[in-house]
């Protein structure tokens, strides 16, 4: 299984509105940026992903999985932008704030601190473990 980072600005789509959809989760969609994309086209069934408020916020609120893999981004006619389906999974629950991500020295590498405008990042399984600690998970 692999970790994943979605960015989202909660007053486009926010975390109660992906908890809202229920199993079927929802496309992934609006994703300009190849890297970003490419990332998507890694991700299998089940990955296990953070929710990120960007810009209000900016905090990990929770956690979300790949529900379906890769296809193409029905937001668009262009061929080269392709997305996947995620589904909310359980609440963070404590939010954990980008402020407190860069002060830890565990996290330092990590994306969201060195990549920060990547709207869908990969995270290391320490990271991944470090964040939910620090948000009160048992892991």
């Amino acid at each position: 299984m692999a970790y994943w980072l979605f960015k989202s600005e909660p007053f486009k789509f926010s975390w109660q509105m992906l908890k809202d959809k229920g199993a079927a989760g929802e496309e992934w969609d609006g994703v300009r940026n190849y890297q970003a994309r490419n990332n998507m086209r890694a991700m299998e069934i089940g990955d296990k992903g953070f929710f990120y408020h960007s810009n209000e916020g900016l905090e990990v609120v929770g956690i979300c999985e790949v529900c379906a893999l890769a296809h193409h981004d029905s937001t668009t006619d262009d061929p080269r932008w392709e997305c996947v389906d995620i589904r909310a999974v359980e609440d963070m629950p404590k939010p954990v704030t980008l402020k407190d991500v860069k002060a830890n020295p565990k996290l330092a590498d990590m994306s969201l601190v060195t990549s920060m405008r990547l709207s869908v990042q990969p995270v290391k399984e320490d990271e991944w473990l470090e964040v939910c600690r620090m948000g009160g998970m048992d892991v």
